[in-house]
């Protein structure tokens, strides 16, 4: 990719939530941007660890002994295999950096899981 992506208008093209779609890759890494609100489905990531920047709005990781709170600029990184439930109760744009390959719901196939996704056209 040559061309310089702003992702406040990457954002304004992702219209469902909880839908990741690629904005770039990195060697053998998919950086994707999504929308959140609600809560998500319990997973984990068995092989990789998953990396969530907060863009806009406040994100709650949900870990079995305790919660993540996440504010616009914070990072967090969810180690591999930890079962994890991202809850956004206002809407949150997110960076994600993860292997490509990696699925949404990790080890919890269900409705939630997206293919990955590209950015709708001009």
């Amino acid at each position: 990719m040559t061309d310089v992506l702003n992702l406040d208008a990457a954002l304004a093209k992702v219209a469902e939530h909880w839908q990741p779609h690629r904005v770039a890759s990195i060697n053998d890494y998919d950086v994707k941007i999504v929308k959140l609100l609600g809560e998500f489905v319990w997973h984990t990531h068995p092989e990789t660890d998953e990396l969530f920047l907060v863009l806009s709005g406040r994100l709650t990781i949900q870990l079995r002994d305790g919660d993540v709170r996440l504010d616009p600029g914070d990072i967090y990184v969810v180690p591999r295999g930890v079962e994890h439930c991202p809850r956004a109760d206002e809407e949150t744009s997110a960076m994600l950096i993860e292997p490509q390959g990696t699925v949404n719901t990790g080890d919890a196939p269900g409705d939630r899981t997206s293919p990955l996704r590209e950015l709708p056209g001009d």
